[in-house]
């Protein structure tokens, strides 16, 4: 009990093969992919920046006020696009 078999995971596919159409499913498939490499470069930036970043330095405000731009896909282009990043403008 619990366990999924051929047969089940066949119907299923069926299933997701009828609600979705067979059209939509390899533009859904290269969607998810996209996202996945999205997420996976932006872990990795961030695992980088945070081994270069010394813990006991303040920020730089240069550094903030830059602006970085987000890579879709590696050599994808025509997706990129400059990101201001937020500021915090809270006083405490």
């Amino acid at each position: 009990m619990g366990r999924l078999g051929p047969t089940e995971i066949i119907l299923i596919l069926v299933v997701i093969i009828l609600l979705f159409g067979a059209k939509k499913l390899p533009d859904m498939a290269r969607s998810l992919g996209k996202s996945a490499r999205i997420l996976k470069s932006e872990a990795k930036a961030m695992k980088d920046e945070n081994k270069s970043a010394a813990p006991a330095d303040p920020p730089n405000p240069e550094q903030t006020a830059a602006q970085r731009t987000i890579q879709a896909a590696p050599g994808d282009v025509t997706s990129s696009r400059p990101v201001a990043e937020p500021t915090d403008t809270t006083k405490r």
